[in-house]
C-alpha cells in the first residue's frame, strides 16, 4: 500500500503535527480534483500541482504515489477504512457467513468514512476516470492490492483450514461489484459533472446516507441473484 491510503477518519485525539499531515493531504486532494476537472488531468503536471498548494515533490510522494493515487483517494480512503475495519473490528458469532461479514464490515467502513465533502470529492474523481485510462489502470492495481490484503486478514482472522478454498475470494469479488454497482446507481442520482466544474464549488451531490441505501440494495440483490429465475424469450429474431 501506498502512504496514500491512510484512512480519512481521524482518532478521536491527535498531536498538532498529525492534524498538519491530514490537512495538507487533503489540500493536495482537493487541489488535484479542482486543476484536473478544470483543465484536463493531462494537462495539470505534478509540479503545477505541488506549486498550487506550496509543498514541494518530496512532500507531495509522502502522501501519493503519482497523480492517479491523489485523484482517486477518496474512494481508495473508503477501501482502506474497510480494510482497517476487517483487521480490528469485533468478527461477530461463530459460522457468520463470511460474506455477510465482508459486507458490514463495508457498510462500518462507509459511515466512518463518508460525508458531504466526501461525497462531492467522489463524484469529481469518478468523471475524472471516465476519461482518464491512466487512472482507470490505476484503480485496477489498487482494487487488487485491497482484495489481496482483504483475504489475507480473514485468513489470519478467521479459521479457514484450507488456504486454497475459492470461497473468501468469491465473497470478496461479490461484495466489491456490488458496490461498484451501488456506487454507479448512486452517482447517476445527479448525473455527469460538466469537465469544467470546480472542485470547490457548490453541489448538489447525492448524500452518503443514501449511497448506503444503495449498497444495502445491492446486498440484498446479490443474496437474490443465485436463484433469480429467467424465461428465454420466444422472439429471438434479431432487432433492427
Amino acid at each position: 500500500m501506498s502512504t496514500a491510503s491512510a484512512p480519512i477518519s481521524p482518532p478521536a485525539s491527535s498531536s498538532l503535527r498529525e492534524r498538519k499531515k491530514r490537512r495538507t493531504r487533503q489540500l493536495l486532494v482537493d487541489t488535484s480534483l479542482e486543476l484536473f476537472t478544470e483543465r484536463g488531468f493531462g494537462n495539470v503536471t505534478l509540479d503545477e500541482l505541488c506549486d498550487s498548494v506550496e509543498v514541494s515533490k518530496r512532500t507531495f510522494f509522502r502522501y501519493f504515489t503519482s497523480k492517479e493515487d491523489v485523484a482517486m483517494a477518496p474512494t481508495q480512503d473508503l477501501w482502506l477504512t474497510f480494510i482497517d475495519v476487517l483487521e480490528t473490528a469485533d468478527l461477530g458469532p461463530a459460522d457468520r457467513p463470511v460474506l455477510l461479514l465482508i459486507q458490514d464490515t463495508l457498510l462500518t467502513a462507509l459511515d466512518r468514512t463518508t460525508t458531504d465533502d466526501w461525497s462531492h470529492r467522489v463524484l469529481l474523481s469518478r468523471n475524472l476516470a471516465e476519461r482518464t485510462p491512466s487512472m482507470d489502470a490505476h484503480g485496477l492495481h489498487f482494487c487488487d492490492r485491497t482484495t489481496r490484503a482483504a483475504l489475507a486478514t480473514l485468513h489470519r482472522r478467521l479459521d479457514i483450514p484450507d488456504p486454497a478454498d475459492l470461497r473468501p475470494r468469491l465473497a470478496v469479488d461479490m461484495v466489491v461489484a456490488a458496490f461498484h454497482c451501488a456506487l454507479a446507481t448512486w452517482a447517476s442520482a445527479t448525473g455527469t459533472a460538466p469537465a469544467a466544474e470546480s472542485a470547490t464549488a457548490p453541489r448538489n451531490a447525492p448524500s452518503p446516507d443514501s449511497l448506503s441505501a444503495h449498497t444495502r440494495h445491492a446486498f440484498t440483490a446479490l443474496a437474490a441473484a443465485p436463484t433469480f429465475p429467467v424465461t428465454p424469450r420466444q422472439d429471438t429474431s434479431p432487432r433492427p
